[in-house]
């Protein structure tokens, strides 16, 4: 689903896994936090790094809707949405 999402609806999902077991008892969740506080803190900070905004006619200042936006060097368009 996380390649679909990003491939059709502009949307980047990631999976995180904090440990090799899936379902850790409730007595070790508490340590699995104090473990990955930081570097969770840390990746949501990044999370809005980069270009954000709407897409806008020159001359009118209307709306774009469905407008691909083409960065140099990065091999995916984003199309826009309304």
């Amino acid at each position: 689903m996380q390649d679909y999402n990003y491939v059709w609806a502009n949307c980047f999902e990631i999976t995180l896994e904090l440990s090799c077991c899936k379902y850790p008892p409730t007595s070790e969740l508490q340590k699995e936090w104090e473990n990955n506080r930081e570097s969770l803190l840390a990746f949501i900070e990044m999370v809005h790094i980069g270009v954000k905004g709407f897409v806008k006619d020159a001359v009118t200042g209307a709306g774009l809707d469905n407008a691909t936006i083409a960065v140099a060097g990065i091999a995916h368009n984003i199309t826009a949405g309304k």
